[in-house]
């Protein structure tokens, strides 16, 4: 008799690391020697190939495994420009990444790394870093997908607030030089040193020539580090309803579903939750058997993850103090298809063990869970002191600068769960890898403009529906 995966195991496998058998020296230089096979001026093409997919075909493929009713939410906001395009498009861009030049060196890859998917968060110590906070399609890839994906990020933004595109290319090149000048001295440094290595708020703030605005920013970091994310929240999403504490409906972006009228639906949270709880450090367990759950209800969330089954989770202590936990759903990621499959049996799992590589530190609830029918995901705090960049607002200088701190953030996380030594001697000390990304994010922009006008044509073509929220 077969058995029975466990889908919850209080142990993960770890994923299997390369061992090292080479001096540095010898590492750096199989990396320059890789220049033969992928030039890096070559990182700097794209051209449309003409058996390209369809974009939208590539979209609607996983419209299928999503929630129909909130599908066309997802489409309202990626219409909106080229950037939000962009933002919901990840599996779009895999497939156009895999056509293009790589040295074949894998890394831990995050899979949507655009820059709206960096910001601040608290850490456990309760101090402000910054860092890249969303996982979903986290997988072993090529470590150059997780740059282009970036830097293209940069022109999108740059025109979406009015700066030209001198201006999101000299954005797009600065990440990038942040990125190969870090990822050299972190190839230097010791693998416990760089397992340590973090982007602290102070570090963003020397990047700030600005003295006001660099005092704007330093109120708004301490304003967050002192506030209970749960705390906040919860006046705006719960409250009392005959007599007991409900998390508010509002249709259609949050709401009960139709389980939650059912009589045992309190008894399928905790026993959901008990599987995740095995997922947990043991200490952590501990914090986690204070609170107890008393709702649940579904939350539509970022443009990527709209229609798939998300929820957040109201627990509450002995004395009524809140915790509100997210559930995501999580799928195979969209390099897979590409870069071969991940290690792990769970897709929730997947993503934890590829934030905890790839961050300094992780959100102590984090863990993961099989929901109905099988379904699997993962969990965190809904939000705890997380600092969200306001991009719309910045100007030329600001993208800049936000531009060498998510190049210097993403050259640590790569060089934690990658080979920082072999990429380091691939892009050498010149900037011939910099100026090629910044052609690179112009002509991939361009592209991601072209897809956005064909989700507009196929809307007013009747092809595709759409909710445009208010």
């Amino acid at each position: 008799m077969k058995k029975k995966r466990n889908m919850n195991p209080a142990s993960p496998p770890v994923a299997k690391q390369a061992v090292h058998r080479l001096s540095a020296a010898e590492m750096s230089a199989a990396g320059k020697r890789l220049r033969d096979a992928a030039p890096l001026q070559a990182q700097g093409v794209w051209k449309r190939p003409s058996d390209r997919a369809d974009p939208l075909e590539i979209l609607r493929a996983s419209d299928a495994s999503r929630v129909a009713q909130l599908v066309p939410i997802r489409y309202g906001r990626m219409l909106q420009t080229p950037f939000t395009f962009y933002r919901g498009s990840a599996a779009v861009m895999a497939s156009d990444l895999a056509r293009t030049p790589t040295t074949g060196v894998q890394v831990q890859a995050c899979g949507d790394c655009h820059l709206l998917n960096f910001g601040g968060f608290a850490t456990p110590e309760r101090n402000i870093l910054f860092d890249i906070n969303d996982f979903d399609e986290t997988s072993p890839a090529p470590w150059e997908w997780d740059v282009k994906r970036l830097v293209a990020s940069f022109v999108l933004a740059a025109r979406s607030n009015g700066l030209s595109d001198s201006d999101g290319r000299d954005a797009a090149v600065a990440c990038t030089r942040s990125y190969r000048e870090h990822l050299r001295d972190y190839s230097q440094t010791s693998p416990l040193d760089v397992w340590y290595a973090n982007v602290s708020s102070e570090d963003f703030l020397a990047l700030l020539s600005d003295a006001g605005l660099k005092g704007r920013v330093r109120k708004r970091i301490e304003k967050a580090a002192q506030q209970n994310g749960s705390e906040i929240d919860f006046p705006q999403l719960a409250g009392m309803v005959g007599g007991q504490v409900r998390i508010h409906d509002n249709p259609p972006l949050i709401f009960h579903p139709e389980e939650a009228r059912a009589k045992g639906f309190r008894s399928w949270i905790e026993e959901n939750l008990a599987a995740y709880r095995a997922t947990l450090r043991e200490d952590h367990r501990v914090l986690f058997d204070r609170y107890r759950p008393v709702d649940a209800a579904m939350k539509v969330v970022g443009i990527g993850s709209v229609g798939t089954r998300c929820a957040i989770v109201l627990m509450m202590s002995v004395a009524n103090e809140p915790l509100f936990l997210q559930v995501k759903e999580a799928g195979r990621s969209v390099l897979e298809a590409y870069a071969g499959r991940n290690p792990y049996p769970h897709h929730g799992q997947r993503v934890v063990m590829g934030q905890r590589l790839m961050q300094p530190a992780s959100d102590i609830f984090l863990g993961w869970i099989t929901m109905k029918n099988g379904r699997q995901g993962y969990v965190r705090q809904l939000r705890d002191a997380k600092i969200k960049p306001m991009v719309e607002t910045f100007d030329a200088e600001m993208l800049t600068v936000y531009g060498q701190a998510c190049g210097w953030t993403l050259a640590r996380a790569h060089a934690k769960a990658g080979d920082a030594l072999t990429i380091s001697g691939y892009l050498g000390s010149k900037d011939a890898f910099d100026e090629a990304l910044g052609d690179f994010a112009l002509a991939y922009a361009d592209q991601a403009e072209r897809d956005h006008a064909a989700l507009k044509a196929a809307v007013r073509a009747g092809k595709i529906d759409v909710y445009l929220e208010e």
